[in-house]
């Protein structure tokens, strides 16, 4: 014998019914929240209750673009849903060349780039492409000298933010990374990683014009300027160019006057951290070049260079003895 069906109905229609009036309780507690914190004082209009709507309107809307994580507020549900994403781990753009999920669909499409080689924007300087306008606008900064994003360790300047990053990580005194090899630490993993193909002797990057090989891409571009003749650095005080942003760097110092590397043994002020190393041996009495010949020190490599020289010197007077 079967059970009628409409009294499990009824149950439903009262649960909804009671929903809606849940629903209508707490949009009426809401309603009296945004009344009672615009109370009317002594002589003052009282809100229309239409006013009192609008109010409790946009309270509405603003609990519901807020982030339950974080507090973050948005304007449009569309972007707290987006944003939401941060939270959950989302990432339902999928690279169908490699793989690589991205929570928003224009970063995918920026990626795409990496397997088709577009390339659309052009400096009209140099002729160098990008494929997204923000690197170009990034590279830009490099003809026109500015550099906006400033350290708050040192005063250093740089042109991307990127950069300014990397930089930082030279102030922190932890070096996580370590050399399995030689014990050497890094700041970075990135640098580790560099410095490990010394080791490894790792040489994957090659110049098709003089098959000189190089450890990281940015040394090969570097390199390729030799080529091309690239100098897309510009002195900001006069006309003269550089391939590389370190050799503009020192070379403004002889407009501005600056050494920013002091000896700690003696006030003596350098330019380049390569001059102040190379004079600090003069105290420490460091002398890190040895002759394989004779076992003579030098603390200049190019000194060493020069003494080579007397090892490699043939003295004929000496095989014509020989011969006697």
């Amino acid at each position: 014998m079967s059970y009628p069906e409409p009294c499990r109905m009824k149950h439903t229609e009262d649960t909804e019914e009671q929903r809606g009036l849940m629903e209508e309780s707490e949009e009426s507690e809401e309603l009296s929240e945004v009344e009672e914190k615009h109370h009317v004082k002594p002589g003052e209009k009282p809100l229309s209750r239409s006013k009192t709507k609008k109010t409790f309107l946009k309270k509405r809307a603003k609990k519901s673009t807020t982030c339950t994580q974080c507090g973050k507020s948005f304007t449009k549900k569309s972007g707290l849903e987006l944003h939401m994403r941060v939270h959950t781990g989302e990432k339902p753009f999928t690279c169908d060349q490699c793989g690589k999920s991205f929570t928003r669909k224009v970063h995918l499409n920026v990626h795409m780039t990496v397997h088709t080689g577009d390339k659309p924007h052009t400096c009209d300087q140099c002729g160098k492409s990008f494929s997204q306008s923000s690197h170009l606008k990034e590279h830009m900064r490099i003809h026109t000298g500015e550099k906006p994003f400033t350290c708050d360790q040192c005063g250093k300047t740089f042109v991307g933010s990127s950069n300014l990053k990397k930089h930082l990580t030279v102030h922190m005194k932890e070096k996580p990374h370590s050399c399995s090899v030689c014990g050497k630490s890094f700041s970075r993993l990135q640098k580790l990683h560099e410095h490990q193909k010394t080791h490894t002797g790792v040489r994957e990057y090659m110049c098709f014009e003089c098959e000189k090989t190089f450890t990281t891409a940015t040394n090969l571009e570097r390199h390729q300027r030799i080529h091309t003749g690239e100098k897309p650095y510009k002195c900001s005080h006069c006309d003269k160019r550089f391939s590389q942003s370190g050799h503009l760097k020192t070379h403004e110092m002889i407009h501005t006057g600056e050494k920013p590397y002091k000896c700690s043994h003696c006030d003596m002020r350098f330019n380049q951290s390569t001059d102040l190393k190379r004079h600090e041996m003069i105290h420490t009495g460091e002398k890190p070049h040895t002759c394989d010949q004779c076992g003579k020190s030098f603390s200049i490599k190019s000194h060493l260079k020069i003494h080579m020289k007397i090892h490699a010197v043939e003295k004929p007077h000496h095989h014509s003895l020989k011969s006697l």
